[in-house]
């Protein structure tokens, strides 16, 4: 089958590893623009036109995908259908339907659950305990065309939003691969509309997002610590009793295995070195302080003599 494939992030990458060494073609790969990054500003091609390159893929940069210049150049390719992962662009009507087979979309969640930018941050912060990948026909609404195929997985007790992007990631390649089994015959599937019932959103990160609020119960606060890590980070001060104090970002934490009730106020710390918060203790695994590298949590109390009674305290962003 002779594909476009439009994509630009880390999550597309082990899809189109596959794809250049199965027996379909990819046509073209379409990525955004090189932007900007890091202190030097060094402009910086997107994970999947870098990878495309070292594949020998034919890539094009594409600023506005729905001009009709750029829609005229894509739909001039012959291909059957188009393939979206981690994009980062809205693909309209005129692409959508002009492709024989239309266009489809592996997204990081189980849908209808998790529609929007960052599925797998959310399901980690509102505890879920399964969620998966799944091929759809894109329609004009946002995640919410016909599904095709779809793949589970458990989320794992501690796991972060980042380590959890790369094993979905990996799962999706199996995924693609069973919706393109579908198109084997000359028929393009139809898929199966979703329940709007049961829609959820998952709507794109922002800083603020990340401020660590203890006063929560304890699951609640372990579980958002996980989902914002790497980006935008679980991030809170830490104030010792002589004053001291330093910005840092929570990496990872769960549920501590006491069954005491806290009897001081949420962020304070008790002779074990757990966090209080509203219905129990946290324990923190791991940490990073803003001027430091990531370090287990024994590390950071050892180096900064922590103790009973230290806290963390909001971080106003």
């Amino acid at each position: 089958m002779r594909i476009i494939f439009l994509g630009s992030g880390r999550f597309a990458m082990p899809t189109l590893r596959w794809l250049a060494e199965s027996d379909h073609t990819v046509a073209l790969v379409v990525s955004q623009p090189a932007r900007p990054s890091g202190r030097g500003r060094r402009i910086v091609r997107t994970p999947v036109q870098a990878l495309a390159d070292d594949l020998g893929l034919e890539t094009i940069a594409i600023q506005d995908v729905n001009d009709p210049e750029s829609v005229r150049e894509l739909l001039a390719q012959d291909a059957r259908i188009g393939l979206a992962i981690d994009f980062g662009q809205k693909i309209g009507p005129a692409l959508l339907d002009g492709w024989p087979g239309g266009c489809l979309n592996l997204h990081a969640s189980l849908l209808p659950k998790f529609r929007g930018a960052a599925p797998i941050n959310w399901a980690i912060v509102n505890g879920e305990e399964r969620t998966g990948c799944t091929v759809f026909r894109m329609v004009d609404k946002m995640d919410a065309g016909p599904i095709l195929t779809s793949r589970w997985t458990d989320i794992k007790p501690e796991e972060t939003a980042d380590e959890l992007h790369d094993r979905l990631a990996g799962i999706g390649v199996d995924a693609v691969q069973a919706a393109f089994e579908l198109f084997a015959g000359e028929d393009n599937p139809a898929g199966t509309p979703q329940n709007e019932a049961d829609a959820t959103k998952a709507p794109k990160l922002r800083k603020p997002d990340g401020l660590v609020d203890f006063d929560q119960p304890v699951a609640r606060v372990a579980h958002h610590i996980c989902g914002m890590t790497a980006w935008p980070g679980a991030r809170a001060r830490f104030r010792a009793d002589d004053n001291r104090f330093e910005n840092v970002t929570l990496i990872r934490a769960r549920p501590a295995e006491i069954t005491a009730t806290p009897d001081v106020s949420p962020g304070t710390l008790n002779v074990n070195r757990y966090v209080a918060t509203r219905d129990g203790f946290l324990e923190i695994l791991e940490i990073k302080p803003s001027s430091g590298r990531i370090m287990g949590w024994a590390d950071f109390v050892n180096g900064r003599h922590v103790a009973e009674g230290d806290r963390f305290v909001p971080l106003l962003d």
